[in-house]
């Protein structure tokens, strides 16, 4: 008895083990971690922690909201991935697709932006937590890249303004493009020149890290292109620390030339629940309720775009580097990241490709390194603040520019027209609708993607050919919003025809059937029973034939071949 009792309990143990090993994937490789990933990982979180602070501070200019809010979003994210996420290469933190969002739904309130990331996380948890991910395959390509070209050039000229040190510059896009270029002659020199140096560095040095796996240029030796590497890398972090030298020399001096950051709220954030209530400039309390309904069709994208943003870059390098994430686990990450998030001030996050970029090249082996990198934006919050005061903003909007720069991927359209004009469609929606209201051309791709998904379902493709009896191929599946397309076909085809003709219905394409078709097939062979011709079904799939069987219908005739159906068919009706 004690056997069987000690095997059942055992494997009781060793279900339960594989089931939190499921829901806890850092169970996987920590009882393995070696001492040269712990060397690896420090290195590449040092590094990523090196891009994430300065892009952090100009996310958050980008959110609308003061810089530190940035750094308070950018560190919960390597805790929470290290414990529940399946990828060793994505790094969570806030990006210039979200920040957009963000700033597109609260405007820049800090504490709605904070309550936001509540509800985004809540909600990417319970569709983890209901394996819902399935709903972002309705997310389309042309609307993914429609609206990720019309973020780099909203963002990236949103930034115009502070590369010329302009003030009083609105927020919505059209209405920014002329005030910017009315406000020129007001530009300072200091910025001008401040912002173009800034710019000119980074792509000089982007360029020169793509350079080193080309095979044009002349051969570094290791440790040159080691070092050149390591530069180029780290260049938006040392360009903004250049940028913001100089500034404070010039403010040393008494010459306040650049438009600075200034004063940045110091130390870490405290602990606590996000706010549920807000409080207006003249004292009137907003209620809970009343911000949920304000924050809109937000609530429903800025959720989606986040999963579909970071489960995109964690399926590109699990490919790239060999092994397989979970997206139900991916989402879950997602969700208690935001949630975790809004406790300490954060804005929602998600994966950033750049950083992920930079992670997997350094050659990351665990999700640690995420702890490393933000270990470094802790640090950065407590004992560098008071410097972030001395940072041009200039410095920052060019770092902002050079991220978003390769979201605007122009060839795609060309590639579209190419493969299938009417994807241009949802993409020339979502692209256009985005300069209005980012959520809104996310929305309308959409709903424009929906309608041309419906419409093939309506209208599947029926090749028709004529053997003596008509044979009528579906070559997709078959579903209801298709019945009267199909009635209307066959009705038009064969039965209006004089005489009318039998025809052949080859549904070798259809493995699915529904009681509306079932209806519609009834009426229809009633209609050939009572003009003397037949209709014939021919290569049925296994799971169509026994609905059919099981409806019983009137007339019903099928065979496994079109060759016997198409017998079958040429027979005279009178002989049955």
């Amino acid at each position: 008895m004690e056997r069987p009792l000690l095997r059942r309990v055992s494997a009781w143990g060793c279900c339960s083990y594989n089931a939190l090993k499921a829901w806890l994937p850092i169970l996987s490789w920590l009882p393995r971690y070696k001492l040269k990933w712990l060397q690896m990982d420090l290195l590449a979180g040092l590094t990523v922690g090196l891009t994430t602070v300065p892009q952090a501070l100009a996310y958050a200019e980008v959110a609308g909201l003061p810089v530190q809010y940035g750094l308070y979003s950018a560190f919960m994210g390597g805790f929470i991935y290290t414990l529940l996420g399946t990828s060793k290469d994505v790094t969570l933190g806030p990006t210039a697709i979200m920040s957009l969002l963000c700033f597109s739904v609260v405007g820049g309130e800090p504490h709605r932006a904070v309550l936001l990331s509540l509800l985004c996380g809540l909600i990417q948890a319970v569709m983890a937590l209901l394996r819902l991910g399935f709903l972002l395959d309705f997310i389309s390509f042309p609307v993914i890249k429609g609206f990720t070209c019309a973020a780099a050039v909203t963002i990236g000229f949103g930034q115009v303004k502070n590369i010329l040190g302009l003030q009083g510059i609105p927020h919505q896009f059209f209405q920014q493009v002329y005030y910017t270029f009315y406000k020129i002659p007001e530009a300072r020199i200091g910025d001008v020149v401040l912002g173009l140096l800034c710019l000119v560095l980074l792509v000089m040095l982007m360029f020169m890290k793509t350079s080193l796996g080309s095979d044009d240029v002349p051969p570094y030796s290791r440790l040159a292109r080691k070092l050149v590497w390591a530069v180029a890398t780290m260049r938006n972090a040392l360009v903004v620390v250049a940028a913001s030298l100089i500034a404070f020399s010039w403010d040393a001096y008494g010459h306040h030339v650049f438009t600075i950051t200034g004063e940045t709220s110091r130390g870490l954030p405290p602990f606590r629940p996000p706010p549920t209530s807000d409080t207006t400039a003249n004292g009137t309390i907003i209620s809970f309720g009343e911000i949920v309904e304000g924050l809109g069709g937000g609530l429903a994208v800025i959720p989606f775009m986040g999963l579909l943003e970071s489960i995109a870059i964690a399926k590109a390098f699990a490919s790239q580097n060999d092994y397989r994430i979970d997206a139900n686990q991916e989402l879950l990450a997602i969700g208690v990241t935001n949630i975790m998030g809004s406790f300490v001030s954060a804005y929602p996050v998600t994966g950033s490709f750049g950083r992920t970029a930079v992670n997997s090249q350094t050659g990351v082996c665990t999700p640690a390194g995420g702890i490393v990198t933000s270990v470094i934006v802790l640090l950065s919050l407590a004992f560098l603040m008071p410097v972030f005061y001395y940072i041009p903003k200039a410095s920052l909007a060019a770092v902002i520019i050079c991220a978003v720069a390769p979201m605007l991927d122009y060839r795609v359209v060309a590639k579209m027209w190419r493969i299938r004009k009417l994807d241009l469609l949802p993409f020339v929606v979502t692209f256009s609708m985005s300069f209005w209201q980012v959520q809104y051309g996310i929305i309308g791709g959409v709903g424009v993607s929906g309608v041309l998904l419906l419409y093939n379902m309506a209208r599947p493709q029926i090749k028709v050919s004529d053997h003596g009896v008509l044979v009528m191929e579906l070559s997709s599946g078959l579903s209801f919003p298709a019945t009267e397309y199909l009635s209307h076909i066959i009705h038009t085809q064969a039965l209006q025809a004089s005489p009318p003709q039998s025809v052949v219905l080859d549904c070798h394409h259809v493995s699915v059937i529904d009681y509306t078709v079932i209806s519609e097939l009834e009426d229809v062979l009633r209609q050939f029973e009572l003009r003397n011709v037949r209709l014939v079904f021919s290569r049925l799939q296994p799971s169509v034939l026994k609905v059919l069987l099981a409806a019983d219908l009137q007339g019903f005739r099928y065979t496994d071949s079109t060759e016997e159906a198409l017998q079958m068919a040429s027979e005279n009706h009178r002989d049955d």
